[in-house]
């Protein structure tokens, strides 16, 4: 049943309809609950157009993945921020809808939201610090938040981000407290701002510290757990191998402990290791002393006030709002002074 027939089956206005099914206030609650026992009775429910007819906008937040080629799409970390982003649209009676495309196809996926109407804003995902999206979105006026930062972009925009190049200056701040003087850093896919501030941030501990950076202990590539465990063979094999890695993620840390038990090492006592925690579900790192030393910031969070946000600025409008978050210094098992 479409809505016209469901309206004039109950003797109203779509658009009353529409506001009464939606959940908006302008309506009365007895005719709310009127039209509501009418839709269940009928077997009716609201779409996405009626939506539309009732608030102005949709009540749809868009998502599009990208899944070309090296991207931190491959790490499950997105599931548990996809679980914070519908946590908000729950709450908050908004659906969220999902586009996996190429890369190259990023931009004619964006237009065609934006053509329906339906949606009502976008997140922006794995920003590049040169990323283009942005300035695109500005252009087509469709709402956005990025999670995460465009350091290139120097319009005025909504993001949730952590503080990535602080979180990794105090974690390598903290390894050369501890005395340690050659600190490998394996980090994600540089391209990527997080990862670029994430390595600016170990850089800059390392000048502060007087260490010289060392090209050979520095890799960007994509956070699993088999880089983590190839990267730390490799190092370990080097002449002059590290005693302390600093891991972008928990699943890099994962493959570097497995390296270790493999070649007889104990983690902490012969190579400490710090990671960035984003707070997994499926991995918690929450032991009465964690495992792993950590830099903590919950993913899930990020999603939940991404759309947040996002659902803020396509109800109310006004200008763009940033939302900056710290990452907490967790130490764990996996640190200690280096070897003697």
């Amino acid at each position: 049943m479409k809505l016209k027939e469901f309206a004039k089956l109950v003797g109203m206005s779509p658009t009353t309809v529409s506001r009464a099914l939606n959940g908006h206030p302008e309506v009365s609650d007895r005719t709310r609950l009127r039209i509501v026992e009418a839709a269940r009775e009928h077997g009716y429910s609201a779409n996405a157009h009626a939506s539309f007819l009732a608030k102005g906008h949709g009540n749809i937040i868009g998502c599009v993945i990208p899944i070309t080629g090296r991207n931190e799409i491959v790490n499950p970390i997105y599931a548990d921020f996809l679980a914070g982003v519908g946590e908000e649209c729950a709450a908050r009676r908004f659906e969220i809808n999902l586009s996996v495309v190429p890369d190259d196809d990023q931009s004619d996926a964006y237009r065609a939201l934006h053509s329906r109407g339906l949606i009502g804003g976008v997140i922006v995902q794995f920003p590049r610090h040169d990323d283009a999206r942005p300035a695109l979105l500005d252009a087509l006026g469709l709402p956005y938040v990025v999670h995460g930062r465009v350091s290139s972009h120097r319009a005025d925009y909504g993001w949730v981000d952590v503080n990535n190049q602080r979180a990794f200056e105090r974690a390598a701040g903290f390894l050369i407290q501890l005395g340690h003087r050659r600190i490998a850093l394996l980090n994600g896919d540089e391209r990527l701002d997080f990862a670029f501030r994430r390595r600016e941030g170990y850089l800059k501990a390392l000048r502060d510290g007087g260490i010289a950076p060392d090209p050979a202990l520095m890799t960007a590539d994509e956070m699993t757990s088999a880089q983590g465990y190839a990267n730390a063979l490799r190092l370990l094999d080097a002449p002059n191998p590290p005693t302390a890695i600093l891991c972008s993620a928990t699943m890099i840390a994962i493959g570097v402990r497995q390296a270790l038990e493999e070649r007889g090492l104990q983690l902490g006592r012969d190579l400490s290791v710090v990671t960035f925690d984003d707070d997994l579900s499926y991995y918690a790192n929450r032991d009465g002393v964690p495992v792993f030393t950590a830099m903590r910031s919950s993913v899930r969070e990020a999603g939940n006030r991404c759309a947040g946000l996002l659902i803020d600025r396509i109800e109310n409008g006004g200008a763009p709002r940033q939302d900056l978050l710290e990452a907490e210094l967790v130490v764990g098992q996996s640190t200690a002074p280096p070897p003697a």
